[in-house]
């Protein structure tokens, strides 16, 4: 039987013997500002985020997720239609074990410039941190190396203050530009 996991459906969940986090989302506030919210982020930030939530402890260091990407827009689609709540499943050569994890804050809209600009200026935000993974590194498949002449890249280098390489929709949104 399938169970769609979300804030209503942890008491089904817990009762399936995975460990569900004790805290609300509601007592989370975000502290920090995090871009790439892929599965690296969920499987090791939020995970240890969300074990000092659960002693009780900072929970003004919610995390707050934004996307650039196209790639970001399922993950927050999927993110947010689960009340934000995440699973991490630890394996090793004896078994696994499953737990759901409850560090995000909130998702911003993905690629929403003015969103991120925001948050980038809050005064709550005391940390803004990423992830890059292999999809990010823009490489040449044939030489491996960095490969400067990308689209992604070249619409960066042509407009660095709207970051996304045009294909997040970020173009015509000014986040900063410095100079002006």
């Amino acid at each position: 039987m399938a169970l769609k996991l979300s804030a209503a459906t942890l008491d089904a969940v817990a009762r399936l013997g995975v460990a569900v986090p004790a805290h609300g989302r509601e007592a989370l506030r975000p502290g920090i500002l995090h871009f790439g919210p892929g599965n690296f982020h969920r499987a090791h930030q939020a995970v240890y985020l969300d074990r000092l939530f659960g002693m009780g402890r900072d929970r003004d260091w919610g995390i707050l997720l934004a996307g650039v990407t196209p790639f970001d827009a399922p993950v927050r689609e999927a993110l947010t239609g689960q009340d934000l709540l995440g699973t991490v499943v630890e394996q090793e050569a004896g078994g696994s074990v499953a737990r759901v994890t409850r560090a995000h804050a909130g998702f911003l809209p993905v690629g929403d410039a003015a969103a991120i600009g925001a948050a980038l200026d809050a005064e709550e935000t005391r940390i803004v941190s990423l992830t890059i993974t292999e999809g990010g590194y823009a490489l040449d498949p044939a030489s491996g190396r960095f490969d400067p002449s990308r689209p992604e890249i070249q619409a960066d280098a042509r407009a660095p203050w709207a970051p996304g390489g045009g294909a997040a929709g970020l173009h015509g949104h000014v986040l900063r530009q410095h100079p002006p």
